[in-house]
């Protein structure tokens, strides 16, 4: 079955322009505001949304605010878009949880090409091997796609859980900023290492880093490496 997906636009042509190129390959819904947007959710299964920043009412950080704490929307992936350029609107979108950011004016190609990425790397299309992941009192369950810390299930985010899991498969291993961009995000993200450091610091806040024991170490230049018991490297 071709997976769904929501653009949400307050610009007609926008809209059009994206429906036109991806409804050959996939089920394609369009909304012109961000409450319309809500509204598609809470009744239709969507694999993908594509969100505008800048919409009238509701605007996108609001909308992607929202997916990410709610409860069976929060680990849908988000393709961000925006007409402003500025590396704060980047990393804001990234603050609240898009999975990607793409500015306006695009190129068909590239937002094609991203939208195959985030699907073939998102929560629902991910093969998995083994089951279950134990470091320390972090429990991560592959089936149910949830982490427990003392029994208490953390509220992540796609990206978060598919970047902790990364982490604990390869516990004691140093993984570069690059390694943790081609497998988490599956493309060249054009040398936006801090897409990697903003997932690592919202995600260090959720599973309740302490500073003098860490689960996750930097690797000062390099990247980032799980620690074993008691903070201590291995």
């Amino acid at each position: 079955m071709a997976k769904r997906i929501l653009i949400v636009d307050d610009e007609v042509h926008i809209l059009e322009l994206i429906r036109f190129n991806l409804e050959k390959e996939y089920q394609v819904r369009t909304a012109g505001s961000g409450e319309e947007a809500l509204e598609i959710l809470s009744k239709e299964p969507m694999d993908l949304m594509i969100l505008d920043l800048m919409l009238p009412g509701i605007d996108g950080i609001q909308v992607c605010n929202k997916v990410r704490n709610q409860q069976g929307l929060m680990q849908l992936p988000i393709i961000m878009l925006t007409a402003k350029n500025e590396d704060s609107d980047r990393i804001l979108g990234l603050e609240v949880g898009a999975d990607d950011y793409l500015a306006k004016p695009f190129n068909v190609r590239e937002l094609q090409a991203r939208v195959k990425a985030v699907l073939r790397r998102s929560s629902y299309d991910q093969p998995e091997v083994k089951s279950h992941y134990k470091v320390r009192d972090l429990n991560l369950d592959i089936d149910s796609r949830e982490v427990r810390k003392k029994g208490e299930v953390l509220p992540l985010t796609a990206k978060e859980f598919d970047l902790l899991k990364l982490l604990m498969e390869h516990h004691g291993k140093v993984l570069s900023r690059n390694f943790l961009l081609d497998k988490i995000w599956g493309y060249e993200y054009f040398g936006e290492s801090r897409t990697v450091d903003v997932h690592i610091r919202h995600l260090r806040v959720k599973i309740g880093e302490d500073e003098e024991n860490p689960y996750i170490l930097t690797k000062r230049g390099i990247g980032y490496k799980m620690l074993g018991e008691e903070g201590r490297e291995e």
